[in-house]
């Protein structure tokens, strides 16, 4: 997945830093103008995904993200329902949530082409994804996750553990740490329902499988909130 960003170093003049564009005040109106921009991209942005070529479009599209406001990205994907997605994130950064939501509000319906994601949505089976880490490969089937749950804040705390863990740099284990939660929940659902996260070298006693995780934390999310903490 790569995700694409503005930078200040962008044509036209490399040697002038790019202003930054300013923050909208109405979301809504932002996203409308957006998805005009879209419909006149459109055409475009799909030959240039026929061609395998996604670079031939990405200034236009960078630009017209930067209008909706500066600090999101997007990246197109392979769709889950459709060929495509077009996904944009704030990162989960409540600043930038009334954007994302807006966008998403302001969306068409989504055909056999194009689908829209408003955070980096989850793959359907972890299970089916390896990671390339220089020479490593990781297979996310082999991870394994201990789940502590917290009932009262209906939040779960987990340790993850993969048998090569031990065998990465810092920076890779650390990746390959939140890599899997966010592959197996997608963003959102990841950052509204972990807590606490944390690398296991040595597989924990009563771990988990992804899968297992994902019914786990959603079971989660699709309670009411009268079962949460209890009642009076």
């Amino acid at each position: 997945m790569r995700f694409f960003r503005r930078h200040k170093n962008d044509p036209p003049d490399p040697r002038t830093e790019w202003p930054r564009p300013e923050v909208p005040d109405d979301p809504g109106q932002a996203a409308v103008a957006f998805w005009r921009r879209w419909f006149e991209l459109l055409p475009t942005i799909n030959g240039a995904l026929g061609d395998r070529e996604p670079q031939r479009v990405e200034h236009e599209l960078c630009e017209a993200i930067a209008r909706v406001h500066p600090d999101l990205h997007f990246s197109l994907e392979r769709g889950q329902r459709a060929i495509y997605a077009l996904v944009v994130t704030g990162q989960e950064s409540p600043e930038l949530r009334p954007f994302t939501d807006a966008w998403i509000a302001a969306a068409p319906e989504e055909d056999a082409i194009w689908e829209y994601h408003d955070s980096v949505p989850g793959v359907p089976d972890p299970n089916d994804v390896t990671v390339n880490l220089g020479e490593h490969k990781i297979a996310l089937a082999d991870v394994r996750v201990a789940a502590q749950v917290d009932e009262a804040e209906a939040v779960v705390d987990v340790a993850v553990h993969h048998p090569r863990l031990s065998s990465l740099e810092e920076s890779a284990r650390s990746a390959m740490t939140f890599l899997p939660l966010d592959a197996t929940l997608g963003e959102r659902l990841a950052a509204e329902r972990l807590r606490r996260v944390e690398t296991a070298e040595i597989e924990p006693a009563g771990s988990i499988s992804l899968l297992e995780l994902r019914d786990l934390v959603r079971k989660l999310a699709e309670r009411k909130p009268e079962d949460v903490g209890g009642t009076d």
